[in-house]
């Protein structure tokens, strides 16, 4: 055992040392590596990074929440043709659901609306995105106030114009001066603030509420009416917890459609989606986008894998005089070959170090430049650098090594002369 480690050892400091005295092949041949490992790492942490971004974006929302509306969160086997035609969900349906599906805990109605602006006195927000929502919103998004209050139900079903500002629209209309009970005209009618949102922080696809209002959907009902193509409606729900998912999912399918009139050869003429079911998607979408980078990089790598099999076999072409003394002298075949291998792995490890330090610095610019998004470079994916960055060294190594060890001492040492 100690003969072996002893042979480990030495071989090590050999293999170091040749490295050391060909300085500028040691650095031709880590640039393949590192380009390698730079592009592999860095795809991978790209995805981790966006993948992590979008579930944050998502993550004040329970996974089981439902919603139910027209159109569909991923891909659907039904032709869009067919999918134009199916009707909006309504309030009327709303208040169905509300009352006779069973283990709901919160169903809200909302529409999706375009931009506004809004004004108080001489100050003035364009592009503000417009939430109009039934009170149960609060309680599905489990949404945090900074001041004031939510709307209860009372002004929800008469649509008062009441108004809860996100954060960056309170600050833009008012500064540090306290809102809630000042008016502010919206849709040319006024609002009374009651309440302003905690700040959120920018989402991936921008949809912070930190930019957005939150109104009764009723009162936006009265403007747009309920047959509005340029709005869109749905039916917002949170099952109780515990309760078997599937089996409530199923529930809410049978109530719809005996609700609709549907008969049994009919399809739904609505999609019931499901928050996982989302989350799942997105996985799904980023494991392919992980396999394609992958993929892409492994060329980068196995071209560094060519680079340093290459150097290798010109360094035992170099050193075949002094292999054969070696041999010549009492080293065994596995001296000879442990010592090109540590030469080939140190090489492609000390290559693959590089690139995890340059992905480190370029996540930290790339953090920098662009705000919120925040790029990871995981412990996982460090480790998975340096490990593959060994598989590289001793599969490129190990043709030249054992061709080193396999040399004739007196060969060797007549073809060094």
């Amino acid at each position: 055992m100690f003969l072996y480690l002893r042979v480990l050892k030495e071989s090590f400091n050999f293999a170091l040392n040749a490295l050391v005295n060909n300085k500028l092949r040691t650095i031709l041949s880590l640039l393949g590596v590192t380009i390698g490992i730079f592009s592999i790492i860095g795809v991978l942490a790209a995805v981790d990074s966006l993948q992590k971004e979008i579930k944050g974006s998502i993550s004040s929302l329970d996974n089981s929440t439902i919603y139910l509306m027209k159109y569909k969160f991923g891909p659907t086997d039904i032709p869009k043709w067919k999918r134009d035609q199916f009707p909006d969900v309504t309030y009327e349906e709303y208040q169905f659901v509300k009352k006779n599906v069973p283990n709901a805990a919160y169903v809200s109605y909302s529409l999706n609306v375009g931009a506004e602006t809004i004004k108080y006195q001489d100050r003035v927000v364009s592009e503000v995105g417009v939430i109009p929502v039934t009170s149960e919103y609060y309680h599905i998004e489990a949404l945090g106030l900074r001041d004031g209050r939510f709307f209860n139900e009372l002004e929800s079903v008469n649509g008062a114009p009441v108004i809860i500002l996100g954060d960056e629209i309170a600050d833009g209309l008012f500064g540090d001066v306290p809102c809630i009970g000042k008016k502010i005209r919206l849709y040319g009618r006024k609002f009374t603030v009651i309440g302003v949102l905690e700040k959120e922080g920018t989402g991936l696809f921008g949809d912070s509420k930190d930019s957005t209002v939150i109104v009764p959907v009723n009162f936006v009902r009265r403007i747009y009416g309920d047959n509005s193509k340029v709005s869109f409606p749905g039916i917002i729900i949170k099952p109780e917890s515990g309760i078997d998912l599937s089996e409530f999912i199923a529930m809410l399918t049978q109530k719809m459609r005996q609700l609709r009139g549907l008969k049994p050869d009919h399809i739904d003429d609505f999609f019931v989606n499901q928050l996982q079911g989302f989350a799942d998607f997105i996985d799904d979408i980023t494991s392919k986008m992980n396999l394609i980078g992958l993929v892409i990089s492994a060329f980068s790598l196995l071209v560094g894998g060519f680079g340093i099999a290459n150097i290798m076999f010109v360094s035992v072409k170099e050193r075949t005089n002094l292999i054969g003394i070696q041999k010549s002298l009492g080293a065994k075949n596995r001296f000879i070959l442990f010592q090109f291998l540590f030469e080939a792995i140190i090489l492609a490890v000390i290559g693959g170090l590089i690139g995890l330090v340059l992905v480190w610095g370029v996540s930290l610019v790339a953090s920098a430049f662009t705000g919120d998004f925040e790029f990871v470079l995981s412990l996982k994916n460090m480790f998975l650098g340096t490990v593959v960055s060994a598989i590289i060294g001793l599969v490129s190594g190990i043709i030249p090594a054992v061709s080193a060890s396999r040399l004739d001492p007196v060969e060797a040492i007549r073809t060094g002369m």
